[in-house]
């Protein structure tokens, strides 16, 4: 067996989890710093809870901080708002800039549901990118906290090219991958690439259907 495929199938999930209980315990404080700063702002919970897509199919809900009022629309990505600085709190609007409202998915890296890196869960209505993702089989790993198609333009990116990215990631597995994608990532975060709150000008969204809207 090749050493990815002994990463993929044995040390990968130990190694994620391990990591998520090590990041959790040392990060509680901001965690719990982040909560108060949260309920103190606006009202409503300090955590949002979505549905997202998982491993082949299933569902699970991942864990976010709540970063925009409780009169948002559930279940649409946040770039496809026309105007999402009506909705967006003060708390929110550094928490989105600093990447630190994904926090919260350590709890579901913990339970199994995610990895450190894969695809980006979908929205379970986000259709098009759940079609596209099969077939390049993107959709037979867990989704990671940040993966292959974020260091490579994040939101910038069309619909297809971010299941290619994804599809590549999937069929070339290995420890080192995982490690350059955590390494890029951080730096994206720290440079704020490719994030885009509202909706994306037409010609980046080329091929791309809008998501369904069920409400909250």
């Amino acid at each position: 067996m090749r050493e990815s495929g002994i990463y993929q199938m044995y040390l990968k999930n130990l190694l994620d989890r391990l990591l998520a209980l090590v990041g959790t315990a040392a990060l509680s404080w901001l965690l719990i710093l982040l909560g108060i700063a949260i309920h103190l702002d606006s009202p409503g919970p300090i955590f949002f809870r979505q549905k997202r897509a998982g491993k082949n199919g299933t569902y699970f809900y991942i864990y976010k901080f709540r970063t925009m009022r409780i009169d948002t629309s559930h279940d649409m990505p946040t770039h496809m708002l026309n105007n999402p600085d009506l909705f967006i709190t003060r708390v929110g609007r550094f928490l989105r800039k600093t990447s630190l409202d994904e926090l919260p998915q350590l709890f579901n890296i913990l339970k199994g549901d995610m990895a450190l890196v894969g695809p980006r869960p979908a929205l379970w209505n986000q259709y098009d990118l759940l079609v596209e993702r099969e077939q390049y089989g993107a959709n037979s790993v867990r989704p990671g906290l940040t993966g292959w198609a974020q260091i490579h333009g994040r939101d910038e990116l069309p619909i297809r090219q971010k299941a290619e990215l994804d599809g590549y990631y999937v069929h070339h597995i290995q420890l080192k991958m995982d490690l350059e994608c955590l390494w890029r990532t951080a730096g994206a975060v720290l440079r704020q690439d490719g994030i885009h709150e509202g909706r994306l000008e037409k010609q980046q969204m080329k091929g791309a259907k809008e998501v369904v809207k069920v409400g909250k």
